[in-house]
C-alpha cells in the first residue's frame, strides 16, 4: 500500500501532512503507511480510495486497475465494454484502437460524399 499511496499523493502534489489532515491522523502515521509497511484500517482505506478515486484493491496492490468503474466504455449500441481486470497498458491500447476505428470510419464517410 505504501508505494501506491505515495505515488497517488505525489501525483496530486500533496504533502504527507495534507493526507494526514484528510484522514484525521498525524503526519508520522502517513509516513508509516508509505515507508514502514503500516496498514490503514478499513475506514481510512475507504477515505483514501474515495479521495483518490481508486479502488481499495488498487491501494492494496491487488490490481493495477485504479478504478474498474472508469474502465467501462459505452458503445453506440448502448453496450458497455467491461475492461476491469486488464492492466492499464491494455486499457490504453483498447482506447487507442477505438480511436483508430473512429478515424477510419470518419475517413470512409468523407470518401463516400
Amino acid at each position: 500500500m505504501g508505494e501506491r499511496l505515495k505515488e497517488l499523493r505525489e501525483d496530486k502534489g500533496l504533502k504527507q501532512h495534507e493526507i494526514a489532515d484528510i484522514l484525521g491522523v498525524g503526519r508520522p502515521t502517513i509516513a508509516g503507511y508509505e515507508t514502514k509497511g503500516k496498514q490503514a484500517d478499513h475506514d481510512k482505506l475507504k477515505i483514501l480510495a474515495d479521495y483518490f478515486n481508486v479502488s481499495i484493491d488498487y491501494l492494496l496492490g491487488r490490481t493495477d486497475v485504479k478504478n474498474p468503474d472508469n474502465h467501462k466504455i459505452e458503445t453506440k449500441s448502448s453496450r458497455n465494454l467491461n475492461l476491469s481486470g486488464l492492466p492499464n497498458e491494455a486499457i490504453e491500447e483498447v482506447e487507442k484502437y477505438i480511436e483508430l476505428i473512429k478515424l477510419k470510419y470518419r475517413q470512409d464517410d468523407k470518401h463516400k460524399k
